[in-house]
């Protein structure tokens, strides 16, 4: 057996996409599969924001689509949002700050509605995202990675405590943006949100990717035992 490092891939069905959406724009992106079997679940993974290098290839988006298939029997779709360029492709149009990004999101789950449990998991910017365009039918519920909610409104948290989908939000100690104590006043908005501190973690999950995958795959699928394998 070979230990899993940060550029490891496994195994996997893999496509690159492109995503339409309905103004029009062009996302890359690439959809993984379990390598021998149908999925259990399918994530759709909302990277951090492309003005401070957030893409589908940031580490924690690129390590969930380069693992969870294999390790988790767990689809996932990873994109580049409008105006985002990486080394997995260029998405047309133009950064709107999450505004016209709800098409993104909406190209995204239409891509993916035939795939089981619909789950959705930002990051950073992505969480604004999810927060603001991702409660559709479709979806089962979300993961929250160092949300920052500066874009969030108080009517979107009252719509997602309406809906009771599961929320789950995993809060770095050192974060910039949004701290636990934070968090946990803020979230109070949405009562079955769930927050988890990452002790000595700061925004960027930096040495600690695999803890925020093993919380990611324990809440979406309770059945998968956790910790995922380190060696392969």
């Amino acid at each position: 057996m070979t230990r899993i490092g940060p550029n490891t891939v496994l195994p996997a069905r893999r496509t690159p996409v492109v995503l339409t959406t309905a103004d029009g724009e062009r996302l890359a992106g690439e959809l993984a599969l379990p390598p021998e079997s149908d999925p259990i679940a399918t994530v759709v993974l909302l990277h951090p924001n492309p003005t401070g290098g957030g893409s589908m290839d940031t580490h924690v988006i690129r390590k969930a689509a380069a693992r969870l298939p294999a390790l988790a029997g767990i689809a996932t779709l990873r994109f580049n949002t409008r105006g985002t360029s990486s080394e997995s492709g260029t998405s047309t149009g133009t950064h709107d700050n999450g505004g016209t990004e709800r098409h993104d999101v909406a190209a995204a789950l239409e891509f993916v509605a035939d795939l089981p449990d619909i789950w959705l998991v930002g990051w950073s910017f992505g969480t604004d995202l999810v927060l603001m365009h991702g409660l559709h039918p479709s979806v089962t519920g979300a993961v929250l990675l160092a949300p920052t909610l500066r874009r969030s409104r108080p009517d979107h948290l009252a719509a997602w405590a309406t809906s009771g989908k599961p929320l789950r939000c995993l809060v770095p100690e050192l974060d910039d943006y949004v701290r636990p104590a934070a968090a946990r006043t803020r979230f109070a908005a949405i009562p079955q949100a769930e927050i988890i501190e990452f002790p000595a973690c700061k925004h960027l999950f930096v040495g600690q990717a695999d803890q925020a995958l093993d919380a990611v795959v324990d809440f979406i699928s309770p059945t998968t035992p956790t910790p995922l394998p380190r060696e392969w």
